[in-house]
């Protein structure tokens, strides 16, 4: 699965104001922000265009499908208000649109981590009926020419 947040920006000055944006939204979220439907939320990152007039928001939210159904309808409905709040306190000259997006880092990295738990099982398993077992030829199954015979093939 493709990572939706894409490369970091090379501008320090976009870099910084993503930084800002993030404690600024964070800060708002845990307490101006008092919609029943936010979930327990947590601002993963904050990406910023180039020309500081796009920020993207990237949040995890711990619980159900509805609770990331209603903090969505809640950060949308917020959107003026934490805008506002961002203008006020970066001072730039165009305060960037927002846009909250759900970040899918997390579900990502629990099936990466259950797919290691199946291969370690299988593995296992495999461990498990090697035991005991030898091989059914020899035990080095290549040719090897005797000690000295540099062979044919050693030319180049």
């Amino acid at each position: 699965m493709a990572d939706q947040r894409g490369a970091r920006p090379e501008n320090p000055r976009a870099r910084k104001l993503a930084d800002r944006i993030k404690e600024i939204v964070a800060q708002m979220l845990d307490t101006r922000i008092k919609d029943p439907r936010l979930g327990f939320v947590t601002v993963t990152d904050v990406r910023v265009t180039g020309d500081l007039q796009n920020a993207s928001v990237f949040y995890t939210v711990y619980g159900s499908d509805e609770e990331r159904d209603g903090t969505a309808a809640a950060l949308n409905s917020a959107k003026g208000l934490i805008r506002s709040e961002v203008g006020k306190q970066t001072g730039v000259r165009l305060t960037p649109t927002i846009e909250f997006h759900l970040d899918s880092v997390p579900e990502t990295a629990a099936h990466l981590d259950a797919a290691l738990l199946d291969a370690r099982r299988r593995d296992a398993e495999l461990a498990a009926l090697r035991e005991g077992k030898g091989f059914a030829g020899e035990a080095d199954p290549y040719r090897t020419d005797e000690p000295g015979d540099q062979g044919e093939h050693d030319d180049a």
